[in-house]
């Protein structure tokens, strides 16, 4: 019982967190603002799939997880590399 409330509590806590990350995704000012808000998206999206694997009991959530964390990481360095003007 206290474990599902605490799971719970946990995925509408990472929702809230999701949501203003999305806000400031929408409204950021800059590019550099934008970027940020998107890896930590990522990082909420690899946050709650670990903790749907935790609740679940189904470690393929997290082998998920590892390669979605991965694959977010290099589209982080893209993005920053753009960002700085590196890629043409």
């Amino acid at each position: 019982m206290i474990g599902e409330l605490s799971f719970g509590v946990a995925a509408v806590v990472l929702a809230a967190f999701m949501g203003v990350s999305v806000l400031r995704l929408a409204i950021g000012p800059t590019a550099a603002d934008r970027a940020v808000a998107l890896d930590t998206v990522n990082t909420l999206v690899v946050t709650t799939m670990v903790l749907l694997g935790a609740a679940f009991g189904q470690v393929v959530y997290v082998d998920v997880a590892i390669v979605y964390a991965l694959l977010s990481f290099v589209g982080t360095l893209y993005i920053a590399r753009y960002l700085e003007g590196g890629l043409k």
